[in-house]
């Protein structure tokens, strides 16, 4: 049985940590922060899931937690490669 002491400050931390993100999300000052804010936010839902399927035993959400992980990260590489794209200076081939 899982102690409800753990399950508590695993709640109070991801609570912070998203609240953290959330505003990160609002106030990032580019856009890489937003984005790398969003990820974060988005690993807090994944690990609120997996701690709601250890404390309750089932596995219901087990789908929905590799679907999420796939999105973040197909999203944020594709971010990514797009923000490469733009830094990258043009060239001149003459």
């Amino acid at each position: 049985m899982i102690n409800p002491v753990f399950v508590t400050v695993a709640v109070v931390a991801l609570g912070l940590a998203s609240a953290a993100a959330i505003y990160r999300i609002a106030k990032g000052p580019s856009l890489l922060d937003r984005v790398l804010a969003t990820d974060v936010l988005l690993s807090i839902v994944i690990t609120a899931l997996c701690i709601d399927m250890a404390v309750h035993r089932h596995l219901n959400n087990l789908i929905l937690v590799i679907s999420l992980t796939v999105v973040g990260f197909i999203g944020s590489v594709t971010v990514a490669r797009f923000v490469q794209d733009r830094r990258e200076e043009p060239r001149d081939d003459r």
